[in-house]
């Protein structure tokens, strides 16, 4: 302080003032990753070539052209 007393603390006692514990979050972690991983499952031989045509059309890669399908649900 600018009075040369100590300064106040920020938190309450018995806080280390480390980063905030959300419970919740490794759960979504957990979520996220299980989703994840079940949207980038190798699809069925056809799609697969399907999508790796039209991404070519495109000049794109298969996981680029994937990314945006599996992101807005739409084909280009």
């Amino acid at each position: 302080m600018p009075d040369g007393s100590p300064a106040a603390p920020l938190f309450g006692i018995g806080h280390n003032q480390g980063p905030p514990l959300d419970p919740g979050a490794s759960w979504r972690r957990y979520c996220w990753k299980k989703a994840h991983a079940k949207a980038w499952q190798t699809p069925p031989r056809e799609i697969a070539l399907a999508r790796l045509k039209r991404a070519e059309e495109l000049g794109m890669t298969y996981r680029e052209y994937t990314a945006v399908l599996l992101d807005t649900g739409r084909r280009l």
